[in-house]
Formats: C-alpha cells, sequence, structure tokens
C-alpha cells in the first residue's frame, strides 16, 4: 500500500515498520522469543546476574569469572559523584519526578566528564552511568528527605545490592537483591522500543552517548513506556482485597478506561518477562508472609484475561515486585533508566558501526498550497 506519490503509507507508532538492523535482541521473533545476543531471557534471569547481563550487551559477550569479578570491581569503583554533580542534585526540589534526576544527573554527568576526553569511551561512559545512576538518585533522595549527604561508595559487588543498601541503610536480604538483580535483566534491552529508538536516532547525528542516554530517559518518563509499571502501582494499591479489585476493574473497564501493565505492541500471546516476574513477586510475597498485594494483582490478571482476553506484560508485576523490594513506586521507572542503560549503550554502539542519519519522511495531511494574502488584506 503506497500513497499517491509513490511513498509507502504511513503506520500509526510506525507499527510493523522495520526501522533498521540489530544483532543485540530478538523481541516476538516465532520460536525465539525474547534473547540477547542469542541467549534466552528465560537462562539469563534464571542463571545469571545483572553484571554479566551488563558486560554481554556492552561489550558483546558473557564474562568468564576472573572478567565478571574484574567487571563488578569496576563498576563498584565508578559509584563516586563529582562534588559538583552533588551540588547539581541538592538543587533539585523535593517535588521532582525521580526521572526528572535521572536526566539532569545524566546530562550534568556528561558535562564534567565527556565522551572522548581523556580517551572515555562510549563503553566507558555506559559502565559509569550504569554504576552512579543509583548513586545520583538516592543522594539526591535521602539529601531532599532528611537533609543527609550519603557516601555514595562501597565494596557491594552487586548493583542491586548497592542500590537497595543506599535506599534504606541496611544489607537487603538475598531474595530482595536476588529479585531485583533478576528485574534488572528482565528490563535491560527490549529492541527498537521507544526510547532505543530515540538513542538511536540521536547516535545517528553524531551526538555523544550522554546526549542519547538523556533523550531515552525523557522518552521512558511517559506513562506508555517506563512509567506504566508506576501506573500498574497506582492501580494495584487501590485495592485491598481481589473481589474489591475485580469489582473495581469491572468498573474500570465498563468507562473504558486504560489498564496500564497490560498488553504489549510486540507480543501477541503474551510477554514473556511476565512469568519470570510474576515468580519473583509471588517468591517474595511468600517470605515475607504477605500475599495481599500478589493475590489483588492475579485476581485483576484473571479479570482482563477473562474479560478483555489481554495478558500482563513486564510492568504489571514488577510493580509488586519493586514494592516488596521496600521500593518507592517513583523510583520504579528510574531502576528500568539503570538496567536499560545496558542496552542503550548497546545500540549507541551498534548504531555507530554502520551509522546513517535517521531522517523518515511524514505523510502530509494539511491544506493545499495556499496563496499567501498580506497582512493588510487579511479580513
Amino acid at each position: 500500500m503506497s500513497t499517491g506519490q509513490g511513498t509507502p503509507a504511513a503506520k500509526a507508532g510506525l507499527e510493523g515498520i522495520i526501522a533498521g538492523k540489530t544483532a543485540i535482541s530478538t523481541v516476538g521473533k516465532e520460536n525465539v522469543g525474547l534473547t540477547y545476543r542469542g541467549y534466552r531471557i528465560t537462562d539469563l534471569a534464571g542463571r545469571s546476574t545483572f553484571e554479566e547481563v551488563a558486560h554481554l550487551l556492552i561489550y558483546g559477550s558473557l564474562p568468564g569469572q576472573s572478567q565478571l569479578d574484574a567487571y563488578r570491581k569496576k563498576l563498584a569503583g565508578l559509584r563516586g559523584l563529582p562534588q559538583p554533580l552533588k551540588t547539581t542534585l541538592e538543587q533539585i526540589p523535593a517535588s521532582a519526578h525521580p526521572m526528572d534526576v535521572m536526566r539532569t544527573g545524566c546530562s550534568m554527568l556528561g558535562v564534567l566528564e565527556p565522551e572522548g576526553e581523556g580517551g572515555r569511551t562510549a563503553q566507558a561512559v555506559a559502565d559509569r552511568l550504569i554504576a552512579s545512576f543509583g548513586p545520583m538518585l538516592l543522594y539526591w533522595y535521602h539529601f531532599r528527605q532528611r537533609g543527609t549527604r550519603i557516601e555514595t561508595s562501597s565494596t557491594d559487588n552487586t548493583v542491586s545490592g548497592h542500590f537497595l543498601r543506599l535506599l534504606t541503610g541496611n544489607a537487603p536480604s538475598l531474595d530482595k537483591q536476588r529479585a531485583l538483580d533478576a528485574s534488572l535483566i528482565l528490563y535491560a534491552e527490549h529492541e527498537f522500543n521507544a526510547s532505543t529508538f530515540t538513542a538511536r536516532t540521536i547516535t545517528s547525528t553524531l551526538s555523544d552517548v550522554y546526549s542519547a542516554v538523556t533523550g531515552a530517559i525523557g522518552a521512558l518518563r511517559g506513562p506508555l513506556h517506563g512509567g506504566a509499571n508506576e501506573a500498574a502501582m497506582e492501580l494495584i494499591s487501590q485495592f485491598d482485597t481481589p473481589d474489591a479489585a475485580e469489582q473495581g476493574l469491572m468498573q474500570m473497564l465498563a468507562t473504558k478506561r486504560l489498564i496500564m501493565g497490560f498488553g504489549h505492541r510486540v507480543y501477541k500471546n503474551g510477554d514473556p518477562r511476565s512469568d519470570i516476574i510474576k515468580g519473583l513477586a509471588k517468591h517474595l510475597s511468600e517470605k515475607t508472609g504477605n500475599m495481599s498485594m500478589f493475590n489483588v494483582s492475579e485476581r485483576i490478571e484473571q479479570v482482563m484475561k477473562r474479560e478483555k482476553n489481554i495478558l500482563p506484560n513486564l510492568d504489571f508485576y514488577a510493580a509488586a515486585a519493586y514494592q516488596l523490594c521496600d521500593v518507592p513506586t517513583s523510583m520504579f521507572t528510574p531502576l528500568f533508566v539503570i538496567a536499560r542503560t545496558s542496552g542503550w549503550a548497546a545500540h549507541v554502539i551498534e548504531q555507530r558501526s554502520d551509522n546513517r542519519l535517521i531522517r523518515p519522511i511524514g505523510d502530509y495531511i494539511g491544506h493545499d498550497v495556499q496563496e499567501y494574502v498580506p497582512v493588510e488584506k487579511r479580513g
């Protein structure tokens, strides 16, 4: 199908349009599902760690034990924040959304530690951001909540453990650390989604990694993308019991309200990440002896399946998992940022390897050519 001018017809949201080639991940491919550089997401989430996956995405291979130990040590050494960045974070008001903190922190770090300066590569920038995004967010959080300037450097050997310890001030349980770690793996990469495509578009102009990631954060902030996990939590938290959830959801469906955390543009038979995060949420619920939120979530899932034949995506049960890890709702999407930075960086590097400026065309639907009328003759 084409327009009268011989150009392809526009598709809303570019649905189904192939926008480029990638060797980083497959999404929804028949008999393959979701993979990162050929590894199935079930294997990575169940048997690997986020640091291994970040190395896979950014450097192209799963690390051996000595490589992994060195990579963890490297990330741990990149958690300290320069004083000008701390000063900037202290200026951000408590009323700001944490995603604004991430966006501002990324941009400021790019000013202080530019890519290319001192031999700083794209991979080095990616490692720095993955290591310091959590510290940026939590430095701001503790300063604005309690006026405390926390020390962000530490010897914690995992991103997930470090984040939870900075958040609460205590060493996290292994169950919480593992759940958060697995969620970071699940969120790390997802082909040409909105934020990744934004990063690739910015990269195609030959801009720097910080600019690409800052733009990607802006895209991820929206509720139709990364913000869906926050919206799912807002939905779940309205109900105290499964029966109340079913009644409330039926009313929402009757008034054609959008239910966040369900359906996916690519996955027609269910998001393969959903069952993984659901299992983690159930395990945490059982360990804490608090099944209320999980039971409410599961009833919502059942109603959506029965009434609309729509299945949950990763964001839906991630909400319950994060809540059970003591993460404030407003920090759900920033955790997505920490994880997806590894995928964004992989796409920045791939885009640069065979770059062409991304410049699609628009399907004009405005006025035909009009004659210009001088201002004094306009009615």
